[in-house]
């Protein structure tokens, strides 16, 4: 009898164990942290794999840079998806004018010297690249405005006279602490660009006064950016990096004049005044009409290597898809079979998405997030999934959604999953149109929420044209790896 018992115990344990093993197989999403679903016996609940067409399509992106973008600078040469040469323009005013900075019963002797100062906040690509940025002075008849958003595909705005300065520094070096010394100033200073520019600059701004003449630059900002519209910030083709400014930050970003003047006694200080990127942020004493913005960005991508090559190869039906940040491109997503499936009860319907190695991609890495929609039949509106992305208003024009249930991250076995569940589940029982989707890395993205009746924003990257990814297609050659719709359901 101890020997049977034991026989049986054995069985038993056995049983447990193969329950639980079925169980951490089938249920795959939980340890993804995404959820229990249903274990598939195969006789109620099912699992199966359905096939994806997929194709790379360059992404007419409309994003305009807002005021509180970060400004991307620099050039890079990507091997697998080819070259991007970023600009950055802003312009400068005061604080408060009806005030000279140069005349406090005091009298200026010289310009010492004017330096650009960039509060620098990180960088995409090479960190040993070595950049080169210089500096012109937009020109007054240039189609730049401070009451207008540009778009990154912006032609580039007109500039006057020769080049004010240039700056070349390597990007690692760029968080480590610079130490500025002057008679009687020394500071300390951390990401920070600083760029010399040519004093013509300061003495012009010394000229400036307060009156309603033609040098009354302190009297008014529209009287100042008649005088000085703002400057350009232009790289050399050169360095494999961009580095990341905000031009906003008036901590550290401004032009500093250093002068030395007379002080009440007669005796001769070096002293300094500063002019920063105020649009938008100036204390208005009743609202501006427009919304000031005050800077651009122009990121002007040539597509190179294998992206150019999947964009250009006329198969509708591409093996390996290729995506970038802003400005870049999309992947088109259809699922076939989903016309013709049977009414179920769908518990689990998830894209996933595996990354494939290419060049470089250790120094060009992939976008913080995705995000998936799905477009009308005449590809002219974009559309929220709702139930699935537990979509919100955060404002009157943005929405919400929840990346950890809908999906867009990483995930820890390297996929990106998208849960479309409810989605699917209308399209089989409702028999909702099947609709093209799209997977891309934007820096915002304009939907429209059948529940909510409205247009709203999504962020879902902070930094333009950083980042990019390669990953398998429909029809990539190592089917485990392929770009698929695992789907979990149950007849009725």
């Amino acid at each position: 009898m101890k020997h049977k018992f034991s026989l049986f115990s054995f069985y038993v344990v056995a049983l447990c164990g193969v329950l639980i093993f079925s169980c951490k197989k089938i249920n795959e999403a939980t340890e993804l942290g995404d959820g229990l679903i249903p274990a598939v016996d195969n006789i109620t609940t099912f699992e199966q794999y359905l096939d994806i067409e997929s194709n790379n399509v360059l992404f007419n992106d409309t994003n305009k840079v807002a005021l509180d973008d970060y400004l991307a600078l620099g050039y890079l040469n990507d091997p697998e998806f080819g070259q991007t040469n970023a600009k950055g323009y802003f312009d400068l005013g005061m604080n408060t004018y009806m005030n000279n900075p140069f005349v406090h019963k005091d009298s200026v002797l010289f310009i010492d010297s004017v330096v650009l100062s960039l509060s620098y906040n990180s960088y995409y690509g090479d960190t040993n690249a070595v950049q080169t940025l210089r500096v012109y002075e937009l020109a007054q008849n240039s189609a730049f405005k401070d009451t207008a958003a540009y778009q990154y595909n912006q032609t580039d705005f007109l500039t006057t006279g020769p080049q004010l300065g240039s700056k070349s520094f390597q990007v690692k070096a760029l968080n480590d602490t610079a130490v500025l010394i002057r008679a009687k100033d020394t500071n300390r200073v951390v990401n920070v660009i600083r760029i010399n520019l040519d004093n013509s600059l300061g003495n012009r701004l010394v000229q400036f006064d307060t009156t309603t003449g033609p040098n009354g630059g302190f009297r008014s900002d529209s009287a100042f950016k008649k005088l000085i519209k703002g400057l350009a910030i232009v790289p050399d083709n050169a360095g494999n990096a961009l580095s990341y400014i905000d031009a906003t930050d008036i901590s550290k970003t401004g032009l500093i004049v250093y002068f030395r003047k007379k002080n009440g006694t007669g005796v001769i200080d070096t002293t300094s005044t500063a002019f920063g990127h105020y649009s938008g942020r100036r204390p208005y004493t009743s609202a501006p009409t427009v919304f000031s913005v005050g800077q651009a960005n122009i990121i002007n991508r040539t597509p190179g290597g294998n992206y150019l090559t999947y964009l250009n190869n006329g198969i509708p039906l591409d093996d390996k898809i290729y995506l970038q940040t802003s400005p870049g491109s999309y992947a088109s997503i259809r699922i076939p079979a989903l016309d013709t499936f049977k009414n179920s009860v769908i518990h689990r319907a998830e894209i996933i998405i595996t990354p494939i190695v290419t060049a470089q991609s250790n120094i060009f890495t992939y976008p913080s997030a995705l995000v998936m929609d799905n477009v009308s039949a005449a590809m002219d509106t974009a559309y929220t999934f709702d139930t699935d992305m537990g979509v919100s208003l955060s404002s009157e024009t943005s929405f919400s959604y929840s990346f950890s249930s809908f999906g867009g991250l990483i995930k820890a076995d390297s996929t990106y999953r998208f849960n479309i569940a409810r989605y699917i589940q209308s399209i089989v029982t409702k028999k909702v149109p099947n609709r093209k989707l799209r997977v891309y890395a934007p820096v915002r993205a304009y939907m429209y929420s059948p529940t909510l009746a409205r247009i709203g924003t999504l962020f879902i990257n902070d930094k333009v044209a950083n980042g990019r990814i390669a990953v398998a297609g429909g029809n990539y050659a190592d089917t485990p790896k392929r770009l698929r719709m695992r789907i979990v359901y149950s007849k009725i």
